[in-house]
């Protein structure tokens, strides 16, 4: 079986390709994203391809440097076509989840399969996610319980966790919500002989 890298210090990713008995290391991309949004979101381009050029530059850029078969992954937020980031602390937290309860929105998730300086696949899933509107109260004790893990959450939101409760319906692929659509995958490495067929 040919190696396989994770581009990703996700910790969700990785326990996704662990629990289906992906045999993989991870190599970090060094990619620096803000640029690279501001300039699609300067061109118009939406955010589910934003997704996907982010997906492709985090696996060429490992491939670039490591031998093997490299698996890069993004995911956007997306509301009535605004692209949400990851929060940088919980008063970010905060204001986000205000703007999201009651709300459906929508998860873009994208995966780029990289070797060298090819690359070999993109695929992506759009699962769309109905908040609930829930009180000022149950959003304030989710924050204290949820601080730390909320630290650079898309969306201020973990559906692995406790973030469950924020929601009313979840219609999608559950493994597109933590970050990376994993049966398309799966196939796709299948092919290459990185894992058994």
């Amino acid at each position: 079986m040919s190696p396989v890298i994770l581009a990703s210090a996700s910790t969700a990713r990785a326990k996704v390709l662990a629990g289906a008995g992906v045999d993989f290391r991870i190599s970090p991309s060094q990619v620096d994203e803000a640029p690279i949004k501001a300039r699609l979101l300067a061109a118009a381009v939406d955010p589910r391809t934003i997704a996907a050029r982010l997906a492709e530059a985090k696996a060429r850029d490992v491939a670039s440097r490591e031998p093997g078969l490299v698996i890069g992954a993004d995911q956007t937020l997306e509301l009535d076509g605004e692209l949400f980031d990851k929060t940088r602390d919980l008063d970010e937290t905060r204001q986000v989840l205000k703007r999201l309860r009651g709300r459906r929105f929508e998860l873009h998730a994208a995966v780029a399969l990289a070797r060298g300086a090819d690359l070999l696949w993109q695929g992506g899933d759009t699962a769309r996610l109905t908040m609930r509107d829930f009180s000022d109260t149950f959003l304030e004790g989710y924050l204290a319980r949820n601080s730390d893990a909320l630290a650079s959450s898309l969306g201020g939101f973990q559906l692995e966790g406790e973030g469950a409760q924020l929601f009313e319906s979840v219609d999608g692929d559950f493994f597109a919500v933590l970050g990376l659509p994993l049966m398309p995958l799966l196939a796709q490495l299948r092919l290459a002989g990185s894992i058994a067929a």
